[in-house]
């Protein structure tokens, strides 16, 4: 077996990946404050071609070195937004009609196992500060809250892996 060269895979330029069909998510950061954690996140919604990503609070915003070194350019292929309250960011996904899904360990959660997304919908998936998690202003608001399972002894992932496992699901999914 050989790997491929960069040259072979086919990836889309910036102009071509903006005007792709994306998937009907927008990943909201909601205070996080690793600035790697946030070029991941880039590089994440990247790769699953998301629609946006919105960044709320304390969570760095482009241009930022540190944001930069982990996104590896993805800052200039996907649209982010930021908001200084989280609360705004629910208040327009709401009126654009997205179903508000926090990723947290919750009461009355959802195994990501047993979530089957309406591929009808548009979803903004929120992912919390690294120590809090989702904020409780977004908890109250939220239609829908989705757990990871875990089987080991920590009781979270790293944000980034949460994105990942949780994008990685609705595009399984959603592509069947």
């Amino acid at each position: 077996m050989r790997k491929l060269k960069l040259d072979e895979l086919n990836r889309p330029s910036i102009e071509e990946f903006k005007q792709q069909e994306k998937l009907p998510i927008i990943v909201v950061l909601d205070n996080v404050r690793s600035l790697h954690n946030v070029g991941s996140a880039f590089r994440t919604a990247d790769g699953f071609a998301v629609e946006a990503l919105y960044l709320c609070g304390i969570t760095a915003q482009p241009p930022h070195r540190e944001i930069e070194k982990t996104a590896l350019g993805a800052t200039q292929s996907i649209q982010w937004k930021y908001f200084e309250h989280v609360a705004d960011a629910v208040k327009e996904l709401k009126a654009q009609s997205y179903q508000i899904v926090a990723i947290e360990q919750a009461e009355n959660s959802v195994s990501l196992l047993d979530y089957q997304p309406d591929s009808n919908q548009k979803f903004a998936l929120f992912f919390g500060n690294e120590v809090n998690g989702v904020s409780d202003e977004v908890m109250k608001d939220v239609d829908t809250c989705l757990e990871i399972p875990q089987f080991g002894t920590k009781h979270s992932f790293n944000i980034v892996i949460s994105t990942g496992i949780v994008l990685w699901d609705f595009f399984s999914k959603l592509h069947k």
